[in-house]
């Protein structure tokens, strides 16, 4: 890796740890979705700083460069976010469901209320 990419890349990875960290502390991001992104900040650093490792990890997988060794992991990353985030829509879609059906429901019984108190007047 050429110093250029080397700069270019504890600059990103920097750069997106700083990011993520100033969202949990105005509370736009919850620390439950925030160690997942700065565990990838520093695995980026950590990368960089031990360039030995992505190469060692590259021979390991069998992959030509360790650009695609990097690739590959980003692309293994995002699936795995889609995964996470279609099971978190799918629980809120349950729970929306449910509280509708329950406002319905509650909707009914305050107007059957109202029904029967205008009847005893």
């Amino acid at each position: 890796m050429t110093l250029h990419q080397e700069i270019f890349a504890l600059v990103a990875s920097v750069s997106l740890l700083l990011i993520i960290l100033g969202l949990v502390r105005k509370r736009k991001i919850k620390e439950e979705y925030s160690w997942l992104w700065i565990l990838i900040s520093i695995t980026i650093l950590t990368l960089i700083l031990w360039y030995d490792s992505l190469l060692f990890i590259t021979c390991l997988i069998g992959a030509e460069t360790p650009l695609t060794t990097l690739f590959l992991f980003g692309f293994l990353f995002l699936i795995l976010v889609n995964i996470h985030y279609s099971v978190k829509i799918s629980k809120f879609t349950d729970q929306v469901k449910k509280i509708s059906q329950k406002i319905g429901l509650l909707t009914k019984e305050v107007e059957d209320f109202k029904r029967n108190k205008e009847k005893d007047k």
